[in-house]
């Protein structure tokens, strides 16, 4: 079995729309994808409805979000797989980050007209397209206006990264509190890319130690922010906290360069998410 656990659409920061996903997930040759949109389940109906239009056994889909958090002053992203998307507590705390999404997004514009870059907020909504607002689109503006040649190019202190020149803090979870919201939802949380350190510093073992214990289920070691020295070190990790060991694409389509399957989760660690999560189950055509 081939499976990706970590994939965007449009419905945040993504390309794809969550048709495209599904199809581009069936054309990759994946057995399992997983929809983890930033702060949002909005994609969900439509990636749903186009996996029902598979041959059956074509594909597995798994629902979830990628949650924007924050501790000792370090961004991180929980995946949150197969929780209730109805259970108030995490849609309240989803649409408090999603709303602040929007302010944030608008300031950060003002910023970078203040730096002199001629971008426009109508400029990133139509490239959002609808989707939750980030720093990608503003970056996707950046360049449509020629103040850097790539998307990756925007995110340097120059500009977007954390601390950069047009930087804005948005609202963020407390990750242990997330981690406790996820479990109530009977979902399955688990530590993204936590070894990135391209986007700032990264969250201490001991913090990660503490997620462990309020529940946290396992670490994302397979992806293409982790080299293999980084890749070692946590797969340590994650065996003295007694975690699961993922690997994901982190796909955006054509916004990043990795390719759905890249990097993939052994099938009996996905057996063992699908296990503890209460709160949904992963949809199959």
């Amino acid at each position: 079995m081939r499976i990706d656990l970590h994939a965007h659409s449009n419905a945040s920061d993504g390309t794809d729309s969550p048709a495209e996903l599904v199809t581009a997930a069936v054309r990759a040759g994946l057995d399992v994808v997983a929809l983890t949109d930033h702060d949002t389940v909005s994609g969900h109906a439509e990636a749903a409805a186009a996996l029902r239009a598979l041959a059956p056994g074509t594909l597995t889909l798994v629902t979830g979000a990628e949650l924007s958090c924050r501790v000792e002053g370090i961004s991180m992203h929980l995946l949150a797989y197969l929780f209730d998307p109805e259970e108030p507590d995490l849609a309240r705390e989803r649409e408090l980050v999603r709303t602040d999404r929007f302010r944030r997004g608008e300031a950060v514009v003002e910023r970078c007209r203040a730096l002199g870059a001629p971008i426009s907020w109508d400029q990133v909504r139509r490239i959002a397209g609808g989707g939750a607002v980030g720093r990608p689109h503003i970056a996707s503006a950046l360049v449509e206006a020629g103040v850097v040649p790539t998307v990756g190019d925007a995110f340097t202190l120059e500009w977007l990264a954390n601390g950069g020149r047009a930087d804005v803090r948005k609202h963020e979870l407390d990750p242990v509190e997330a981690v406790r919201l996820v479990r109530a939802a009977g979902g399955v949380p688990v530590f993204a890319h936590p070894g990135a350190v391209k986007r700032g510093r990264t969250v201490p073992d001991q913090v990660i130690a503490e997620l462990a214990a309020a529940g946290l289920a396992g670490l994302e070691v397979d992806h293409m922010d982790h080299d293999e020295p980084t890749r070692a070190r946590l797969r340590g990790l994650a065996a003295d906290l007694g975690l699961l060991v993922t690997g994901s694409s982190d796909y955006h389509g054509s916004r990043k360069t990795v390719r759905l399957g890249e990097f993939t989760t052994d099938p009996g660690v996905y057996e063992e998410l699908v296990a503890q999560a209460t709160g949904a189950k992963p949809l199959t055509a």
